[in-house]
């Protein structure tokens, strides 16, 4: 509970860092960098478990790699994803979270304002540290028909301020801000007690960013979202060694007595 207080407390300091990891030596790299907070999230499903979408990613597979991830973590404030279906009612997404510690999480996430405010609650109230989720929801892919920035509309920037109102009033310690228009993430920052951390929402629009590793590295080359300009290329330094060593065993020079006759 006392990285969450930081957390909270922090509004108004220096911007919030956000990475998500998966496997135990990326989360080791991250918390010796420095990173305020690593989120396992559920964007696994896409980068590493090849889904097209997070709405396939389970409760175990979370729990796998959360496992992974805070056994390479000792500084930074582990959260990790609730994922779909996991938290519809209040009594489940108790159950889901308390899932999600016992792996090794520090606090849970959940994707909403209004229609969960109640599940934020309960899982603060029983001592679970929650980060929230407004905006865009990638877990609504499907039933919106796709990624949809929000606060394009006066209708839109009110549901966003009632689902900022929501998370606020239920205990989160900060917010994740996506997919949202630069001037309604910033109305969401002004309007929030606790933090709010950016992603796809513009730049210096709330209290910190969060973005997703690979897309930060360039580890997954078949997709990556205009919001982020990579800071590197594994995917092609990957590639690279791998040609380079096939190279050298191809141009091996067997002993002659191991060929076939």
């Amino acid at each position: 509970m006392e990285k969450a207080e930081a957390i909270r407390n922090s509004k108004g300091g220096t911007p919030l860092t956000m990475l998500t990891a998966y496997d135990y030596p990326t989360a080791k790299i991250l918390d010796a960098a420095g990173v305020d907070m690593i989120l396992v999230g559920d964007s696994v499903g896409m980068t590493l478990l090849g889904f097209p979408d997070t709405t396939h990613v389970t409760l175990a597979h979370m729990a796998h790699h959360v496992g992974a991830v805070a056994r390479g973590t000792s500084r930074a404030f582990l959260i990790c994803d609730l994922p779909i279906n996991t938290y519809t009612t209040v009594e489940q997404a108790l159950e889901s979270a308390r899932t999600l510690v016992k792996a090794g999480a520090e606090a849970v996430k959940l994707e909403g304002g209004v229609a969960i405010e109640a599940q934020i609650a309960a899982i603060v109230a029983d001592g679970i540290p929650v980060v929230a989720h407004v905006g865009l929801l990638p877990q609504k892919v499907l039933e919106e028909g796709g990624y949809k920035i929000k606060g394009k509309t006066d209708d839109e920037i009110t549901a966003l301020m009632d689902d900022i109102d929501a998370v606020n009033r239920a205990g989160a310690c900060c917010c994740v801000v996506e997919g949202t228009r630069p001037h309604a993430a910033r109305m969401a920052t002004e309007r929030s007690v606790i933090p709010t951390i950016a992603i796809g929402s513009g730049e210096a629009t709330c209290n910190g960013s969060v973005a997703v590793i690979t897309d930060l590295i360039g580890g997954f080359p078949w997709f990556v979202p205009g919001f982020i300009k990579p800071k590197g290329n594994v995917a092609g330094i990957i590639e690279q060694c791998a040609r380079e060593w096939m190279a050298e065993i191809r141009a091996w020079k067997l002993p002659q007595d191991s060929l076939p006759s």
